[in-house]
């Protein structure tokens, strides 16, 4: 039997799949893909995390990020929205890139912003909204990749904040999410 983590998110009860990063670390995988319900309710609550006169536009990192930025942009009336790819695009000019290690991701992975995009973000304020915050680092590419771009960084939000992450002052989120053991148990 397969271990999980229940959580309770926006409202809505889950059993999070306990998932092994490496051979002390484990995790809670959250995955709002094909989960409908959870994807408006977490949108719906965090669109109210912070004004929506703060910000011009949001901003994410591919990929499991983008059906909750959908729902945040479909709720709040928003008609654009941008995300940083894992990978240069034929339909990108000229693309920025920043690199980015990601606790979920093996090796070092870049993030992609077409200059269009760029362009358009540039002078505008930006919130940052990712799925999950765990060591920071996607979080930190996002703002390199913005800063480069000319945005201004107002706010971040994320569904849940992991492990360390939920003692950070910077960023809000819905819910803290421990680390593992093998066993299951939380790590200390």
């Amino acid at each position: 039997m397969a271990l999980t983590y229940p959580i309770d998110i926006a409202g809505l009860h889950r059993e999070l799949p306990i998932c092994r990063i490496t051979d002390d670390l484990y995790i809670g995988a959250f995955i709002c893909f094909g989960d409908q319900e959870l994807s408006v309710a977490c949108a719906r609550e965090l669109l109210k995390l912070v004004p929506q006169d703060s910000y011009d536009y949001i901003f994410t990192a591919e990929a499991k990020s983008i059906p909750l930025i959908h729902e945040m942009a479909r709720q709040s009336g928003a008609s654009k929205y941008f995300i940083a790819r894992k990978g240069p695009k034929a339909y990108m000019p000229d693309p920025l890139h920043v690199e980015d290690q990601s606790i979920t991701t093996a090796g070092i992975q870049k993030l992609y912003l077409g200059r269009d995009d760029a362009e358009m973000i540039k002078g505008k304020r930006i919130l940052i909204m990712d799925d999950v915050i765990s060591t920071g680092g996607s979080l930190k590419a996002m703002e390199a990749l913005i800063e480069l771009a000319g945005g201004i960084v107002t706010d971040k939000i994320a569904v849940l904040a992991e492990g360390d992450a939920a003692e950070r002052d910077d960023i809000k989120f819905l819910a803290p999410l421990p680390l593992f053991n093998k066993d299951g148990s939380i790590k200390a």
